[in-house]
């Protein structure tokens, strides 16, 4: 069971945030509101309204109706964080949070492991805006304050980090970063805040790409920012002068999705600890990327900073060729071939880590591999795999 420093258990309080069923006749799901213009009552309310808008408040559909108000509140109190902004995608959390912080001169402190938009935003749209970004070993803990410049305003983890699953030291790091002023953000998308809720160990912000665990389902794009108090409103106005806006439906997704966040998360880390296991046994592979493994490198970080692991981890296989590994991947059942997780089907993908590092080089000669566990068998997952290596060492 996840830990929750509140009375309710954090189960409990999934199920229930962001519900009001007597302010909508009983209902126990907040209605869809479907709109764009919100009417006054009277010229007094117009002139009166509040200027930017409070947090929950109604005025125009694209600064949030309650239907979306429902899932940034049950997250925001998930995460422990004051408020929460949802946005049209994870990487519309990431880029909104990285631009309500961020100025020109500012420097930026990045995960060199983290999720490749990340860094393409970074390098081309930061960049341009006079905003310098220097990427770092996502292993660093304190010594982080070695890269610390005079300009240096925000530090950005992800952890575990995409593709290579490295275990960051958020409390370290944000130990660090507070001693000279500096913020903490923390993509935590891979936990979801069912495992992990990253502003209790420190960090400022955290942002979520939501299309992935708490939709649940692989039909919404969405995401979310969560904040401290102090940093709220700042990154509310900035998300709203950008122009995100979410529909209804779509934050309606997040909602259903959320509400069964719980069972989802526990099914997907006991097929995921299964499969890996179980691949840890097998000749074609080198080595399994999961932070819950106990010889995976930060494995003490995830153990000390979790309550649990997602679905999500990679593997490395031995060298083989292009036509082996199209054998296995092409014939595959259970497993899709695509972008994204986080939803009910399982996923597997080739990787390439190394084109996407330049703190620490990816010198692992391996075929990396991203495997997502979904909720089917796991015996039949294992069989779908097995069949799949079976192909691959026919075909080499």
């Amino acid at each position: 069971m996840a830990k929750t420093g509140n009375n309710n258990k954090i189960e409990t309080k999934i199920a229930h945030l962001g519900r009001k069923p007597a302010a909508f006749h009983g209902a126990v799901n907040p209605p869809v509101y479907h709109a764009s213009t919100i009417l006054f009552e009277s010229l007094a309310d117009f002139r009166n309204r509040p200027k930017p808008l409070r947090k929950g408040e109604v005025q125009y559909g694209r600064a949030g109706t309650p239907t979306a108000f429902a899932l940034e509140d049950s997250v925001a109190q998930l995460e422990g964080g004051y408020g929460a902004m949802v946005t049209p995608s994870g990487l519309a959390a990431i880029t909104g949070a990285l631009l309500s912080v961020l100025k020109i001169g500012d420097h930026v402190l990045v995960t060199d492991a983290a999720y490749r938009p990340t860094r393409a935003f970074c390098d081309q749209v930061l960049a341009s805006f006079g905003v310098e970004t220097t990427y770092y070993d996502p292993t660093l803990g304190g010594e982080i304050a070695t890269l610390f410049r005079p300009n240096t305003r925000l530090v950005f983890t992800e952890s575990p980090g995409s593709l290579t699953f490295e275990v960051q030291d958020i409390p370290a790091i944000a130990e660090a970063a507070h001693a000279r002023g500096i913020l903490v953000a923390t993509d935590n998308t891979w936990a979801s805040p069912y495992f992990c809720r990253p502003l209790g160990l420190g960090a400022d912000i955290v942002v979520h790409a939501a299309t992935k665990y708490i939709v649940g389902h692989s039909d919404a794009m969405l995401g979310l920012i969560v904040a401290k108090q102090e940093l709220y409103e700042r990154i509310r106005l900035r998300t709203q002068q950008l122009g995100f806006a979410v529909g209804p439906d779509d934050s309606y997704l997040g909602l259903r999705g959320l509400r069964t966040l719980a069972v989802r998360m526990e099914r997907h880390q006991e097929n995921a600890m299964a499969l890996a296991e179980w691949l840890q046994r097998r000749p074609e592979i080198l080595r399994v990327m999961h932070p819950a493994l106990p010889d995976h490198p930060g494995h003490a970080l995830w153990k000390r900073d979790f309550d649990g692991a997602s679905g999500l981890f990679g593997a490395l296989l031995k060298p083989c060729g292009d036509v082996a590994l199209a054998a296995m991947l092409d014939g595959m059942e259970l497993f899709g071939m695509g972008y994204s997780w986080g939803g009910y089907e399982s996923l597997l993908i080739p990787t390439a880590p190394g084109e996407f590092r330049s703190a620490v080089p990816w010198r692992v000669t391996g075929q990396a591999l991203r495997l997502h566990a979904g909720l089917e068998n796991i015996d039949d997952l294992i069989d779908d795999l097995e069949r799949g290596l079976a192909r691959l060492n026919a075909a080499g």
